[in-house]
């Protein structure tokens, strides 16, 4: 009889591990606590109005393409998948940035920014490129149990560059300040300053500017929909409303969970829910990191999110935009260095029926609000209201337009419900940041050290935050139980 495997959690990573999981012959159950799958990345449907709740991005699809792959099949067999021209838009106090779709484009309007800095850009990307073929090739296909994972014969001749940051990498090619926050932007994925984040990072920038920026069509959650037809193909069954309350331990060893306070046997549980939380599953004396170990962890921001229906077409737009028209270290510092609301917010708006007219009733728009915070903070309807108000005002005045008049219906998700609906530590948004000392084998662990057959996936623990790490995390620790677990 082939083994049970309980899976906490139905988020990109979990589901991942379910789908690698099954394929290899065990019983594979997923018990997630809301009513939908998909963790962090849900929809928000409304009035005809379509969101996703959680990620907008669809960077790397070649990792979302291998994926499927696994299984002989294809992005195209789930969803129809769109390139974004122009990628986005940044806007800074005094004009706009438009990133197009290739280097060529790009090129062009760097050189109309800072005179000769095309050539820089084009090395500087080059070098991106090398570093991402090693990452998505090398690095991040190891599962982070020991420091030697990092040496290859790649790596050992690129090992400054764990050591310089992104940061001081960028300010050494580019003097103008607007195209420094373009080429810092894409690191902030990965949860920390670009001051804190290793050079080897660049390959974020490959990922924008050399693969380019995506949708497919319908939302990010059709990725989700996706994914959940595959596990249940490969015979997977998924629990929703089963919120998971204790991980029961024999002599150290996992041997199931209790949900509504009815006991599942399992051979090995996996979580794919925050980390921390899931630990606090476990008796005292089980948990592998303290509480102060927690709290000296670099946690990626949060986010005050809104989603709002909008009755006409607004102007001047794209589909992802970016409002750089503060000061961004500023903004930086009130969330990494003294964390508190900040005073003149970075932003950025996703309007997805600029290019998926799917998405919003006929002569409307649909519009995701984001901005950046520090996690743990205080929430209130109140804090919510001033930020909504700042943002919104500096968006008529960028956009030269006119727009409360027009917005049909507003929600909002800030720090409280992270917390509620995610059991997310000090509500995070995006996991654990992938600084210096949190790269790989420094990130908690796939594999618990204290309970056997009791594993972890997810943002918190390697490769890190984002969809396609994610999707690297499930399988990463599928294949680790298939070599432990046997």
């Amino acid at each position: 009889m082939s083994r049970i495997i309980s899976i906490i959690g139905s988020g990109f990573s979990a589901l991942s591990a379910s789908c690698y999981l099954a394929k290899a012959g065990y019983n594979v159950s997923i018990y997630e606590k809301n009513d939908t799958v998909g963790g962090r990345a849900r929809q928000l449907i409304k009035d005809g109005f379509t969101f996703d709740i959680g990620p907008s991005w669809y960077w790397m699809p070649d990792i979302f393409e291998k994926f499927f792959n696994d299984f002989g099949k294809s992005t195209s067999d789930y969803y129809q998948l769109d390139k974004l021209s122009p990628a986005y838009k940044i806007f800074f106090s005094d004009e706009v940035i438009t990133i197009g779709d290739h280097m060529d484009q790009i090129c062009e309007e760097f050189e109309r920014i800072e005179k000769g800095s095309s050539k820089p850009l084009r090395k500087f990307i080059s070098q991106a490129q090398d570093h991402y073929d090693i990452a998505i090739n090398k690095i991040v296909l190891k599962p982070g149990v020991s420091p030697f994972e990092l040496v290859t014969k790649e790596t050992v001749t690129k090992v400054d560059r764990f050591f310089k940051t992104i940061s001081s990498e960028i300010r050494k090619k580019f003097k103008n300040p607007k195209l420094i926050s373009t080429l810092e932007f894409p690191v902030l994925f990965l949860g920390a300053k670009p001051s804190q984040t290793p050079s080897f990072y660049s390959f974020m920038n490959y990922a924008d500017f050399g693969l380019g920026t995506w949708h497919p069509k319908g939302g990010m959650y059709e990725i989700v929909k996706a994914m959940r037809k595959l596990a249940e193909e490969l015979g997977v069954t998924i629990n929703t409303n089963s919120n998971v309350e204790k991980i029961v331990t024999e002599n150290n060893r996992a041997i199931g969970i209790i949900i509504n306070g009815n006991t599942v046997r399992s051979d090995i549980v996996l979580s794919g829910a925050d980390y921390h939380h899931t630990e606090t599953l476990l008796d005292k004396k089980n948990r592998q990191y303290s509480e102060t170990y927690w709290e000296k962890r670099t946690f990626a921001p949060s986010s005050l999110l809104f989603y709002v229906g909008f009755s006409k077409k607004l102007k001047r737009i794209e589909h992802h935009n970016l409002f750089f028209d503060t000061n961004f270290e500023n903004h930086a510092e009130e969330i990494y260095d003294d964390p508190k609301w900040p005073e003149n917010p970075l932003f950025y708006v996703n309007f997805p029926s600029v290019t998926d007219i799917s998405m919003a009733p006929e002569g409307c728009e649909t519009g995701f609000f984001l901005i950046p915070i520090a996690p743990g903070l205080e929430d209130t309807p109140e804090l919510r209201q001033q930020y909504f108000d700042i943002i919104i005002n500096r968006f008529e005045k960028r956009t030269n337009q006119d727009i409360k008049e027009h917005i049909l219906f507003r929600e909002s998700f800030c720090v409280n419900d992270f917390i509620s609906e995610y059991n997310s530590y000090k509500g995070n948004a995006y996991g654990m940041a992938n600084t210096l000392r949190q790269t790989a084998f420094l990130r908690p662990k796939l594999k618990s050290k204290k309970v056997d057959g009791l594993y972890f996936t997810g943002q918190l623990t390697v490769p890190g935050p984002g969809v396609p790490p994610s999707l690297i995390s499930g399988k990463l620790v599928a294949e680790l139980i298939e070599k432990n677990e046997h």
